[in-house]
């Protein structure tokens, strides 16, 4: 009896290594990415052609540092323009008596709020309240703009927890019926979240129909992934995809806080992860016109060749291993057991 506890504590010991990687991965992640937001050279403009708006822009630029890349623009016009491109990310138009702030918060309401705070000690040295004028608000479902973001957590957690089902319990099929489950499930989970973005919570109120599309290539991209690494990791896969879609992913979306806020590290993250593929995508695609839309999609594009790689990578291994049926059975069902278990939701 002594000698079965002492296996099982062991047992049980090992097993437990996991859940304090996932408690240190994520302090990491989630602490490091957001814990000390602040600017870095984030573009805004300073509206005027005149030797003033020049010296009023440089002035703005000497005081800020590094956190502002300071440019100026001819007029009002062409100040929406950039804003609609996101080539800045707020605009300045002196005034006398009514100085004006130019935002696009659908962008970030974050990063408005952050260029609120710089540009209003300027509106109080001139003697005058500063009028804010939202150029590109979000829906009326999503007041935060930040609705999109956490469609992207239900969409990666509805992806990465099926990746334990179809990897553990499903290991002893056959590789193509296993990728055949991934793109079922990823049809099933983008055909909810595109619910949850239009009818259910009206956080779009277009282009819901290409919505769509890049959630099912999202989440497609996602399931391949794990799918295929599940033939490498075994039960390590929780944790290897959780690593992969959660801790790097979540926090180098931009859905929090864009990449001029955040560190160097995951502001590198966010220009080819595919949460910031999917995130920037719908902005782009409700918001902004298209811009940029193309480089977004090609983001995602990329991640599920990606899957299609590991994938076929995984089945010709297995195909070389090609093991007895029985004894795969007897380790899938082991496997399958402690995937479950260890399977978190975040």
């Amino acid at each position: 009896m002594r000698s079965t506890n002492g296996g099982a504590l062991r047992h049980v010991l090992t097993h437990l290594l996991t859940p304090l990687l996932m408690c240190v991965g994520m302090g990491l992640a989630y602490l490091g990415a957001f814990a000390h937001p602040e600017p870095h050279r984030l573009p805004v403009a300073v509206v005027g052609s005149g030797t003033g708006t020049q010296v009023l822009a440089q002035t703005i630029g000497d005081k800020a540092g590094d956190r502002l890349a300071v440019r100026t623009v001819a007029d009002r016009e062409e100040a929406v323009r950039q804003l609609k491109d996101q080539k800045v990310f707020g605009a300045y138009v002196p005034g006398r008596h009514s100085p004006e702030l130019l935002i696009a918060s659908a962008g970030s309401d974050t990063t408005a709020v952050a260029v609120q705070k710089v540009f209003q000690p300027v509106a109080a040295r001139q003697g005058a309240p500063l009028k804010v004028t939202d150029v590109v608000p979000p829906a009326e479902g999503d007041p935060t703009g930040q609705g999109i973001f956490f469609l992207l957590v239900a969409l990666s957690i509805g992806s990465y927890a099926s990746v334990a089902v179809i990897g553990g319990a499903g290991a002893v099929l056959p590789m193509r019926l296993r990728v055949a489950l991934a793109g079922a499930m990823s049809l099933v989970v983008s055909v909810i979240g595109a619910a949850f973005a239009g009818p259910v919570f009206h956080l779009v109120d277009q282009g819901l129909p290409g919505l769509w599309a890049m959630a099912w290539v999202y989440s497609a991209g996602v399931l391949l992934v794990g799918t295929g690494l599940h033939t490498f990791l075994k039960r390590w896969t929780t944790l290897g995809v959780m690593v992969l879609f959660v801790m790097l992913n979540f926090t180098s979306a931009g859905g929090v806080y864009r990449p001029e806020l955040q560190n160097g590290f995951f502001a590198a993250l966010h220009s080819f992860w595919n949460g910031a593929g999917f995130v920037e995508g719908i902005r782009s695609l409700v918001y902004f016109d298209h811009a940029g839309l193309g480089r977004h999609v090609w983001t995602l594009a990329l991640w599920l060749v990606a899957g299609i790689a590991v994938v076929c990578a995984a089945w010709a291994t297995e195909a070389r291993r090609a093991r007895p049926a029985t004894p795969v059975a007897a380790k899938a069902t082991d496997d399958a057991e402690e995937e479950m278990e260890e399977a978190v939701g975040v």
